[in-house]
């Protein structure tokens, strides 16, 4: 009976370990597998153009459900700091020589997702007005967390011109 055990606890870690190594290529594949840190930054500058893209649709709708004065002004005030960021991130492709360019980033993809799916299931008022605040905070510590890691990838990779623009952001 020992033997059978096992035998079972055996070929359930290799089938974890399989599934988990395709999970991995999957990962690989989607971002291209850096193969260096300058190019896990270009793919990180990459995620955040595309979700500070995205926001420029997203908080338009957030602002037209929110009903406090003061949260209009805050997502109003946000769209506008938005539209800094990319002009930055534009920057910071062109301290490498390149284009700016959006690759789909799926955590502020579902993080955009959850924002709408508040907005459709909640009533006018100061439940969605939570649920939109709720929202917006989770976008934006993502955004601290992104840009901090840029700003230190930067730094370690003596793009100063890059460094400089992330950190204005943060």
């Amino acid at each position: 009976m020992a033997t059978t055990t096992a035998k079972s606890s055996s070929a359930s870690k290799n089938a974890s370990a399989k599934s988990s190594n395709k999970e991995d290529s999957k990962i690989k594949a989607k971002s291209g597998a850096a193969k260096d840190l300058a190019d896990l930054f270009e793919d990180g500058l990459k995620d955040i153009y595309w979700a500070e893209k995205e926001l420029t649709k997203a908080l338009p709708k957030m602002d037209k459900n929110a009903t406090s004065p003061q949260l209009k002004k805050a997502i109003q005030k946000h769209i506008k700091e938005t539209e800094e960021h990319i002009s930055r991130l534009e920057k910071c492709f062109e301290t490498l020589g390149k284009k700016a360019k959006a690759e789909k980033c799926d955590a502020m993809a579902g993080l955009i997702e959850e924002g709408e799916s508040i907005m459709e299931e909640t009533e006018v008022g100061h439940v969605r007005d939570a649920g939109i605040i709720a929202a917006a905070q989770k976008v934006e510590h993502y955004e601290i967390a992104t840009y901090g890691t840029l700003a230190a990838f930067a730094k370690v990779l003596g793009n100063k011109e890059s460094l400089k623009l992330l950190l204005m952001t943060l």
